[in-house]
């Protein structure tokens, strides 16, 4: 079995999306000094910094918290697809695929090179379509995954994307590393934080590859 991680560190200087919180990490206790009998630190970041599940409460105002997300969205088989070049993941990318069985799906696209070259927030990153968003929503996915920051196109007033996946309870994973994940089937495993009444909250995501 290979697992692989596929989560962004959290660090200081980290790319975060425009308008958020900086990630923040402070060294409250040094072990040894001032009798301290341990290292402790605090951390100060915001609910959508790094690898992170946006859960419906995030767009739709009667929508679930992150603490009512289904766990079953976020543990069992996903489908990485490459969607190398293009500046947004629509339809037509979509249409030509077997989605047979498939109920998560994590896009790959030049993010993950990007962040794999160290580079920060770049408003012109590779997103997702409305109408895509809409097609997956036909499709009943459980989970829709993309290694941008956002899922939706920078600076867009209308979030069609985001309604989109999470008026329908989709549950979308932002903030993905993939460069170095071939496209195929795997199993995801995604801890996010148990935030209760959150819109959305840091996670873990792991891919196993038998």
């Amino acid at each position: 079995m290979t697992l692989l991680d596929i989560s962004m560190p959290l660090r200081p200087g980290m790319p975060v999306y425009a308008g958020n919180p900086p990630y923040e990490r402070r060294v409250t206790h040094v072990l040894g000094k001032d009798g301290a009998p341990c290292n402790q630190s605090s951390f100060s970041f915001g609910a959508h910094c790094g690898t992170h599940v946006d859960a419906p409460r995030h767009f739709e105002a009667d929508g679930y918290a992150t603490d009512r997300v289904p766990l079953d969205h976020l543990v069992g088989p996903a489908r990485v697809v490459h969607v190398p070049e293009a500046d947004f993941v629509d339809l037509a990318h979509l249409e030509e695929l077997d989605w047979t069985g498939v109920e998560r799906v994590l896009f790959r696209t030049r993010n993950s090179e990007h962040w794999k070259a160290g580079g920060g927030f770049d408003p012109k990153y590779c997103y997702l379509s409305g109408p895509a968003a809409r097609f997956l929503a036909a499709k009943k996915m459980k989970l829709v995954g993309i290694d941008a920051l956002g899922v939706e196109q920078f600076g867009v007033k209308d979030f069609v994307t985001h309604h989109a996946l999470l008026r329908h309870g989709i549950t979308v994973l932002e903030g993905l590393c993939l460069a170095d994940v071939a496209p195929g089937d795997y199993t995801l495993f995604c801890g996010m934080l148990r935030v209760e009444g959150g819109d959305g909250a840091p996670a873990r995501a792991l891919l196993l590859k038998p």
